[in-house]
């Protein structure tokens, strides 16, 4: 009689630990939603650095209106997006991107980084400079349905201009 009481609570805890409730299940595919965002974040942000490649800002991983957060104004529309962050590969023909670390909740990342390089060639109007710069920071990014929709930088401005020499 006790090996059939033992039989039965082990069926009972094995069914039980096969059907999760229906918020374990909810977290789970929360969580797996975040992970594919961030791993398909991470694919195409270390591919247009390491491949130097503007056009992977696409419709495939970006919305159509991905907006990059700036203090001058937003930067709107897949094309604006592109053209802005393609200023990077052409002011630093030399230039190293590092996601540090990354992390999200829901349709919203995180994501710490590091960024190093010559300025060789013109960026956002600004001249070669020839300096080197190692600056880091933070980026606020938005999913929508999988794709890119927003980001917003933050880093020490006053630090990126001074190693560029365009501060004193």
């Amino acid at each position: 009689m006790k090996n059939i009481l033992v039989l039965f609570l082990s069926l009972i805890i094995v069914s039980c630990a096969q059907q999760p409730s229906e918020d374990c299940q909810a977290l789970e595919a929360a969580n797996s939603n975040v992970t594919q965002n961030i791993e398909m974040y991470v694919t195409v942000w270390e591919g247009f650095f390491e491949l130097r490649d503007p056009n992977l800002i696409n419709t495939d991983s970006f919305d159509s209106g991905a907006t990059v957060v700036t203090a001058q104004g937003n930067i709107e529309g897949i094309d604006a997006f592109r053209d802005y962050f393609a200023n990077y590969l052409n002011g630093f023909s030399d230039a190293q991107f590092t996601i540090i670390d990354i992390f999200g909740q829901d349709d919203k990342l995180v994501k710490h980084w590091n960024f190093r390089g010559t300025h060789d060639g013109e960026m956002f109007g600004i001249p070669a400079t020839n300096n080197k710069v190692d600056i880091s920071g933070a980026t606020l990014i938005s999913m929508k349905n999988g794709k890119i929709f927003q980001e917003q930088d933050f880093f020490d401005n006053y630090s990126f201009l001074s190693q560029l020499g365009l501060l004193k």
